[in-house]
């Protein structure tokens, strides 16, 4: 297993447009997050799963840390794992994705987590902040950014990151499919149907 970065899979969120826990709904017979753990795994990477701790979540294999219950906010679970994997020796960096990305792959996370310094994909054009790479020492301009009320996005990019667009991500697929979010029945249809 590398020991470059650990990958965090975001699960702490609300899905109102979903109508239940996005990390519990079945996709094709799995539980949605099983899609980002076993991407994880096929790229050989210790994966965490952030959560509340009323978070419904399905049997999981891996280590799963809490975040705080508020502010119901992304950049929580993304300093929750910070602040885990600065407890590792030596610290690791931490790639990010959430738990309802079903088209996230082993090669594309491996390639995240071995690359330098912060990062953040681009796709269509959009900022994609769920598929980003942060470091333990990026902490204190992340917790001002929460602080502030800051999006996930502009935070990220406090950070300065690379931003890896289209031709960076294509060698790993469509760059709009692979940061795919599944956030309502309609898209839980047409990830259904790319599956098949």
């Amino acid at each position: 297993m590398s020991h470059t970065a650990i990958v965090a899979v975001l699960a702490g969120g609300r899905a109102r447009r979903m109508g239940a826990t996005k990390a519990s709904v079945v996709l094709a017979g799995r539980p949605l997050i099983s899609y980002a753990l076993a991407a994880a795994r096929a790229a050989g990477l210790e994966a965490v799963v952030v959560a509340k701790r009323d978070t419904p979540l399905p049997p999981l294999e891996e280590q799963v840390i809490f975040e705080p219950e508020h502010p119901l906010h992304p950049l929580c679970g993304v300093l929750a794992a910070l602040q885990h994997s600065a407890a590792q020796r030596p610290p690791r960096a931490v790639v990010l994705s959430a738990c309802d990305m079903p088209f996230l792959n082993g090669p594309l996370l491996k390639w995240l987590a071995e690359i330098d310094g912060p990062a953040m994909a681009q796709a269509g054009g959009r900022p994609q902040p769920l598929l980003a790479r942060c470091q333990p020492e990026h902490r204190p301009i992340l917790e001002r950014a929460l602080t502030e009320g800051s999006s996930l996005t502009a935070a990220l990019r406090a950070l300065d990151p690379r931003i890896l667009g289209t031709a960076e991500l294509e060698p790993f697929g469509d760059p709009e499919r692979l940061c795919f979010n599944v956030n309502d029945p309609d898209e839980l249809r047409l990830a259904e149907s790319w599956l098949a």
